[in-house]
């Protein structure tokens, strides 16, 4: 038998095993020599097993692990008789490992010490222990079964369990509440209240400001936490209403399930109800939870702090999201005093609640957050293929329709006989160039906080794309055969020949392109997707929603790419004046692309040019027709592009900013008065400072998020703003615009500290905290839009 004979053999476990036994016997040769059972250590001391009982309710089992042996994570589980009610095994995260025959997997070498949560019964209990390990050498021993005995009956004044290797004293080396995690912390825990700081004050007489502080190195989980008013205080008529959380980091927690946490200092603030108005004092007690970063998970703490509640208003505070009670089960003294405690909110299951809680995502979360939230609940596979139905939804949004004449112009200008095939296959190829680079942007967002495409939305790559738009269009109009000089007009011609969808390069580029600058347009599922990857730090899942979602926005544009190439003409007159109208309909997305970086007026008189040479093309063609009634047809078109490429001239003229509405600016500018007051802010010094003065006015304010390049930016100062029932309902606010046009340092620095990806996004803040979720990313139409601004002043 060959070495690799051997080494496809001992791929299995059983089969490894017989190779550890009967290697010098069955192998000869070279294969025994590289295998040799002597030099394999029995089974107890490649992997000596230990267990002892450090608390009645608390079971430590170790292994010390020689070197050159490794246990697998997934092998092992724990049985126990009636003597103790045994909760799931708690073991460490291992080291990635990808093996031969379980693929990749976690592992264990040098010493593993795992803990089994649960409640003594009996003064001793019998352990039925599984597990598994293999050598370097290329031999796996097989799945083992022992059977330990651990006393019970004093184990509560045993002294705390020292993993093998670490010294009496030292801070454990686990992973969150486990230990013994590779790469772990080495500080010693720091106590309590150094751990975690807790202040509150009035911020006025009807609200609260809680802080917490974690030290660095430490996080704080937000669902384990609980308030409570002293008696006295809620005989006297105060009463608490629901916590005004910001926005926390998405943490897979691996006993609580998905949970929400915070690792820098955090402000709260806490509505009260008051049946009087007087001054009066109160005591506050919270009782929270917090873990530290790849080490212990401290107990329930519980601060009381006494506050000096000044004068307010009488009213009914909102009614408290039901609380966590994170101390329904609160550790006895010896487990308090053990730094590598493992605690739970209760004796019960608190991963099922957890997960419980996970399946039903909040109701009162912002779209954005439900979604990421859904992409990390137990139901994220049909999560992630929900985000396809998203991308359907958002094909016929004006972020992508600018998308259908650039795809059906390339189709176009390949000239005739293309057939359904061959353009659906180039319509596949711009629409997974675009997807691909979608997601990629997407990603970067998330990891980094660069938004690509924004970076895009600069006035030279701006300018350049639209110059590719009218260098394909003088392609399409035949301008290339005049009389340049010769290695000119071959360089152009190559460069129209590879971009005017005859490559497959040509088509994959102007996809590329197309996701990068055409639209870049924020949508809860894109925004979703992102504050996933960001909270997550799980790029390949997050990915996979964003490509799922550019493909769903891509399906109407390979309906629309097989049309343009089996309707095309196979020939003749026909096929020259399809490529003249998409010669114009490039030149239209020139001018849509100049919009972004031109003043208004100016746009407004380019729309009017290209509508004058519109209507001089239409009748110039008329001289070919013999027939009356496509004479008539001919002419009336010309006429009435003529006329409304006159209007938008004198329209520019005149001021007038709108190309449907060009003569506007002759009536005295209507449009303008009904402009919300907008008052425009550009750093976080400006946001802050606003923030604090509709805090002292006590009015709520609204910061939208805009920029020139924004479609839909635009959709919502030409269709929602300017609405009446929106203008009525927005009348008390403090209004802010944050104008990211530049998207240069300011700018980005203010989306960075707000989690905001790019425009459009609306923000709302009471009492100086954000409403977090009533965030808005996108359009939104008057009616939903009113009833989310009233939603900010309950």
């Amino acid at each position: 038998m060959t070495d690799s004979t051997l080494r496809s053999l001992i791929r299995f476990p059983a089969v490894r095993f017989v190779a550890a036994l009967f290697a010098g016997l069955a192998l000869a040769g070279p294969a025994s020599a590289a295998i040799d059972p002597d030099d394999l250590l029995p089974v107890d001391e490649a992997f000596a097993l230990s267990a002892q009982a450090a608390s009645p309710d608390r079971i430590a089992i170790q292994w010390r692990i020689a070197d050159g042996y490794y246990l697998y994570r997934h092998r092992i589980s724990v049985q126990t008789d009636a003597g103790f009610a045994a909760q799931p095994l708690q073991l460490p995260k291992g080291e990635s490992h990808e093996d031969e025959f379980f693929g990749r997997v976690e592992t264990y070498r040098q010493s593993l010490t795992a803990e089994l949560p649960g409640q003594a019964r009996a003064g001793s209990v019998t352990l039925k222990i599984k597990y598994q390990g293999c050598a370097d050498a290329g031999i796996c021993y097989p799945p083992q079964t022992r059977s330990v005995t651990v006393a019970l009956s004093s184990a509560a004044a045993a002294e705390p369990l020292v993993p093998f290797g670490a010294q009496p004293g030292s801070a454990p080396s686990g992973g969150g509440l486990l230990g013994n995690t590779p790469g772990a912390t080495d500080a010693l825990p720091l106590p309590p209240e150094q751990a975690f700081r807790f202040e509150a004050i009035a911020q006025d007489g009807n609200t609260l400001l809680l802080r917490f502080t974690p030290a660095r190195g430490y996080y704080l989980y937000r669902d384990k936490t609980s308030l409570k008013l002293d008696a006295a205080a809620a005989k006297s008529g105060l009463s608490l209403g629901a916590p005004r959380w910001p926005q926390g980091v998405a943490h897979r927690d691996e006993h609580f399930g998905n949970v929400v946490v915070f690792f820098d200092e955090v402000e709260v603030p806490v509505p009260l109800g008051r049946t009087h108005a007087d001054a009066t004092p109160l005591r506050l007690t919270a009782t929270f939870q917090g873990c530290q970063n790849d080490g212990i998970c401290y107990p329930p703490m519980t601060r009381s702090i006494d506050v000096a509640l000044p004068a307010g208003s009488v009213q009914a505070a909102a009614p408290p999201v039901a609380p966590v009670a994170a101390a329904e089960a609160p550790l006895s003294a010896d487990d308090a005093s053990r730094s590598s405690a493992s605690v739970s909110e209760s004796a019960a299951a608190p991963q099922a609640r957890s997960e419980a809680a996970a399946a039903a995502p909040d109701s009162n979360l912002a779209e954005d957050s439900r979604l990421a939230a859904a992409l990390s609940g137990p139901n994220r596979w049909w999560a992630l293929l929900s985000f396809f139905g998203f991308g359907l939804l958002l094909a016929f949004t004006p972020c992508v329709l600018p998308m259908i004449p650039i795809l059906s112009g390339l189709i176009a200008g390949h000239g005739p006989g293309l057939g359904a095939r061959r353009a659906f296959a180039l319509s596949f190829i711009y629409v997974l160039a675009n997807a691909l680079v979608f997601t990629v942007a997407g990603v970067v967002a998330g990891l980094v906080g660069a938004n690509l495409q924004v970076a895009f939305q600069t006035p030279w790559v701006i300018v350049a794309f639209a110059a590719l738009f009218i260098a394909l269009a003088l392609s399409s109009f035949g301008l290339y055969e005049l009389q340049l000089p010769a290695a000119l007009r071959n360089r152009l011609g190559s460069m129209s020949d590879s971009q005017r969808g005859g490559s497959w390069m040509g088509v994959a580029v102007m996809g590329a392109l197309s996701a990068l600058i055409v639209g870049p347009c924020v949508a809860p599922p894109l925004a979703a997707a992102v504050l996933y990857i960001g909270q997550t730090q799980d790029p390949a899942f997050g990915g996979a929603a964003l490509f799922l979602l550019a493909m769903g926005m891509g399906v109407p544009l390979l309906a629309f790419g097989v049309a343009a190439g089996k309707g095309l003409p196979t020939s003749g007159p026909w096929m020259v004046a399809v490529q003249r109208v998409f010669g114009f309909v490039f030149l239209g997305l020139a001018v849509w692309m100049l919009s972004r970086v031109l003043p208004a007026p100016a746009t407004l008189a380019l729309w009017g040019v290209l509508l004058l040479a519109a209507a001089a093309a239409v009748a110039l063609a008329l001289k070919a027709v013999r027939r009356d009634g496509a004479r008539v047809l001919g002419w009336t078109t010309a006429l009435l592009l003529g006329l409304l490429g006159t209007a938008q001239l004198v329209g520019a003229m005149a001021g007038s900013r709108d190309p449907l509405q060009p003569l506007a600016g002759l009536s005295g500018g209507v449009a303008e008065a009904r402009e919300l007051p907008f008052r425009k802010i550009k750093s976080v010094a400006d946001l802050d400072r606003e923030i604090a003065a509709a805090r002292a006015a006590g009015k709520p304010l609204l910061l939208d998020f805009y920029a020139d390049w924004c479609v839909s930016c635009k959709e919502m100062e030409k269709y929602t703003f300017p609405h009446p029932s929106v203008q009525s309902a927005l009348s008390g606010f403090v209004l802010l615009k944050a104008d990211v046009t530049a998207n240069d340092d300011l700018d980005q620095a203010l989306m960075k500290r707000l989690g905001i990806i790019g425009p459009p996004a609306t923000l709302y803040y009471t009492g100086g905290g954000e409403r977090r979720e009533l965030r808005l990313f996108g359009f939104e139409e008057a009616d939903k839009f009113v009833e989310r601004a009233r939603r900010a002043t309950r």
